[in-house]
């Protein structure tokens, strides 16, 4: 029986090379000591379990320089209306995704500014796609549809390093000179080589052999965390670590925009509910009407100039003596 780290390039199968390939990868290797974790109790695989996840938040502490100059060089293009572009297949893609659709009702922005681009289009988010991974054109074409820019960031990200979609996504936009984040869970990877910043969180082996849903998953969605939310501060759509760009779109959402308003202003709910009415519902120009003493208008316009910095907003609103 072959193994698990001696594939034949040349196996019969038409998959040798790629056995191969695949038995280099940290996140592809097979663990002895968990071959009969399906004998244990279930309280125990838990437990296991839950011991593998403590790894990985040091796996990125390991990574966060080249985390922050990503963040800062994709806040630095978005401030100049660039967009925010994840691509990756599988679980990779879905995480994307998820990053992506979560930006606007956090913050406020338009579902045209963060995307999720997944190999195989939306089907691809329920049902695999038969080869669209492996597509380095693919990727491209995806990218041509959103008529990329210099101003656009682009991540691939892929557990392994070597999808082809995630590798031909950052090529293809680093030709079209955007940024480029490669972000995966094994080190010397091609998405990283690739990339102008290769972000590699090594986490080891998965509990189950290339599971890569597992500890690779869980670090990959820490990291997009990371870049959407940083980037998201970076451009004022916080004050403080108040959501203050959140788009109430249903009723917690509306509680939690009043509850914003008063921690940021102490202001009473009589002065809150008057706040936001002349202000069609705005949490951050609500505060600085109460905040700057300022009307509704006003604060749009101070909003506009300080390009939606809450702080310098208030600091240039006119004070009353």
């Amino acid at each position: 029986m072959t193994s698990t780290t001696d594939a034949d390039p040349t196996a019969p199968d038409g998959y040798g090379e790629l056995r191969a390939q695949l038995a280099t990868l940290t996140t592809e290797a097979f663990r002895p000591e968990l071959a009969e974790i399906d004998q244990l109790d279930t309280i125990e695989i838990a437990r296991i379990m839950n011991g593998e996840d403590q790894s990985v938040p040091a796996a990125i502490g390991a990574r966060l320089p080249e985390i922050a100059a990503a963040i800062d060089g994709t806040a630095e293009r978005m401030a100049r209306g660039g967009r925010l572009i994840y691509a990756g297949a599988g679980t990779a893609g879905r995480l994307g995704v998820l990053d992506a659709s979560e930006c606007p009702p956090t913050f406020n922005t338009d579902p045209s500014e963060v995307i999720g681009l997944i190999a195989g289009g939306p089907t691809a988010m329920v049902k695999a796609v038969e080869g669209a991974e492996d597509s380095k054109e693919l990727a491209a074409a995806d990218l041509d549809a959103l008529d990329l820019t210099a101003d656009d960031t682009v991540v691939g990200i892929s557990a392994s390093g070597r999808t082809p979609y995630a590798i031909g996504a950052v090529e293809h936009a680093r030709s079209k000179g955007a940024l480029t984040i490669g972000l995966s869970c094994n080190a010397d990877s091609a998405l990283g080589a690739a990339a102008e910043h290769g972000i590699e969180v090594v986490v080891g082996p998965e509990l189950l052999t290339g599971s890569t849903r597992l500890k690779a998953g869980t670090a990959q969605k820490l990291v997009l965390n990371m870049l959407s939310t940083i980037t998201m501060i970076r451009l004022g759509k916080t004050y403080g670590n108040l959501m203050v760009d959140v788009r109430a779109s249903n009723e917690k959402l509306r509680a939690r925009s009043r509850r914003i308003v008063s921690l940021a202003t102490g202001a009473s709910d009589e002065e809150i509910e008057a706040a936001l009415a002349a202000t069609d519902g705005e949490v951050k120009n609500a505060i600085l009407t109460i905040l700057g003493q300022v009307d509704g208008p006003t604060a749009a316009s101070l909003l506009t100039a300080s390009d939606g910095h809450l702080r310098a907003a208030l600091a240039a609103a006119p004070r009353t003596t």
